[in-house]
């Protein structure tokens, strides 16, 4: 027996002319909230309260930050901003070489020593660190 296998799933279908219906509704929604303003408050002060609207409508219904969709950049933020964050204390580096210089060669407290695996990993996070800020200048 010979299955049909579908293809290009990731592809929403156009419903509405060139948009989809999660698009449809985003620019319906900021059409509706426009309609509302003009219908009950001045021109000025409608045009105020629209804009807003308007941008996100479209920023939900067009705009991509890196291939993912507006909405899910706006789902993450509304998640980040509710949720409890834990911050964890991390000692200063610059406390641990001015203790190594304070003991010398020769160290009464025992200075924990780095094994090959654990010296892999600092120099990688020490590489991506450097990328970081290299990318940002």
């Amino acid at each position: 027996m010979r299955f049909q296998v579908p293809q290009f799933i990731e592809v929403e279908d156009k419903i509405f002319g060139p948009l989809t219906f999660k698009q449809f509704i985003y620019l319906a929604g900021a059409g509706g909230v426009t309609l509302a303003a003009f219908s009950y408050f001045s021109k000025f002060l409608a045009i105020l309260i629209s804009m807003p609207f308007i941008g996100l409508g479209l920023a939900l219904a067009f705009y991509k930050i890196n291939n993912r969709p507006f909405i899910n950049i706006v789902e993450s933020y509304v998640k980040y901003m509710t949720t409890e964050r834990l911050y964890i204390w991390r000692k200063d580096d610059r406390e641990v070489v001015k203790k190594q210089d304070e003991f010398g060669s020769n160290p009464s407290v025992p200075l924990p020593k780095l094994s090959n695996s654990k010296l892999k990993d600092l120099s990688w996070s020490l590489n991506v660190k450097k990328n970081g800020e290299e990318m940002e200048h």
